[in-house]
């Protein structure tokens, strides 16, 4: 089931780059599009369930794993322009492919107009485990100055918030710093795999 889905990502991809050279006009929303899609691919890939043949060599370690996973693409080496510091956060594909897209948009954000698109810039997570609720933290620091906020929302931003509180029913705020985005995600942990929900509901 897991093959025959990573082929239907795999589908879609081929469709959307099809099309973009077909439609020149567009090909900058496609690409961002098939970005998109490939950053649900790899949370799907990370968070699925594995038998003993198709278990990853080295543990992929929970929410961890799964923003540095996403991350990897944004430095040539662990923790060089983003570091993570998380809580043992368990996470399946309930919560993965929302978050997915919520860091996918982020980071994407930044290394156009934020901390990643200057050489100085850096970006810290921190996700904690509190009461039941994850909090998870994204500070940009170095990047660009911020004289105001924003005064337009685009399409990844609505795809953000849909993706957090939609999907998950939680809450994303941002806040824009002179030195920087800072976004916070609150999401009960239940709605982020099926297990914690369970035995909550068993307790």
């Amino acid at each position: 089931l897991s093959h025959r889905i990573k082929n239907i990502f795999a589908v879609i991809v081929g469709l959307l780059s099809l099309a973009s050279r077909k439609r020149p006009e567009l090909r900058p929303a496609m690409s961002e599009l098939m970005a998109r899609v490939a950053a649900l691919g790899r949370a799907h890939n990370f968070a699925r369930p594995h038998s003993d043949l198709s278990a990853p060599a080295v543990p992929q370690g929970g929410l961890k794993g799964l923003l540095e996973k996403l991350l990897a693409p944004y430095q040539s080496k662990v923790g060089e322009r983003i570091t993570v510091i998380c809580d043992d956060i368990a996470i399946d594909d309930r919560g993965a492919t929302p978050i997915a897209l919520v860091v996918h948009e982020l980071a994407t954000n930044s290394a156009k107009y934020g901390a990643l698109s200057v050489e100085a810039g850096t970006v810290a997570i921190e996700a904690r485990l509190r009461n039941g609720e994850v909090w998870l933290t994204w500070r940009e620091i170095g990047g660009p100055r911020i004289a105001e906020p924003p005064t337009q929302t685009g399409f990844g931003s609505e795809l953000a918030s849909l993706s957090i509180e939609r999907q998950l029913g939680g809450v994303l705020e941002k806040e824009w710093h002179e030195d920087g985005l800072v976004v916070t995600m609150r999401v009960l942990h239940a709605h982020m795999h099926r297990e914690t929900a369970v035995n909550l509901a068993e307790d």
